[in-house]
């Protein structure tokens, strides 16, 4: 890794298991919309699967940590949909990508992940999944 390089995280968040909520128009309408007014990261692509959602992210504000920023996404989101009994896990997996190849690896694996579940055959047909910002490597 060399110094000047952006920091972007691969994140995953999942649901209280077992789930299948997450993949709906409801629930990308909210994240997306909650993921676009915050101000501390940015998140770039993303897929969401019935119990847990993959993205990327990177820092705006770098004295706002990674899991500071989740627990604030989480809440809000919760916040809007108390009613649903939609519960978030606890914590959740990041991994700092170290390398364009890296990064160019783990979209490839996030965007083809309905397909490796048996969810569509063509991982084009997936419409729970998108980009809200463009992270540049």
């Amino acid at each position: 890794m060399e110094l000047g390089q952006p920091t972007i995280l691969f994140l995953t968040v999942c649901a209280v298991r077992p789930a299948s909520w997450l993949a709906t128009e409801v629930v990308r309408e909210s994240l997306v919309r909650i993921w676009s007014e915050a101000d501390g990261w940015l998140v770039g692509d993303y897929v969401l699967m019935p119990d847990h959602v993959h993205l990327f992210c990177g820092p705006r504000d770098l004295q706002f940590t990674v899991e500071r920023w989740v627990e604030f996404w989480k809440r809000q989101f919760s916040r809007e949909h108390r009613n649903a009994g939609w519960i978030w896990q606890r914590s959740c997996f990041h991994h700092r990508l170290r390398s364009e190849e890296d990064y160019a690896e783990k979209l490839r694996y996030v965007r083809e992940n309905p397909v490796r579940k048996g969810l569509v055959s063509d991982a084009a047909e997936w419409r729970f999944g998108g980009t809200v910002e463009e992270l540049r490597w």
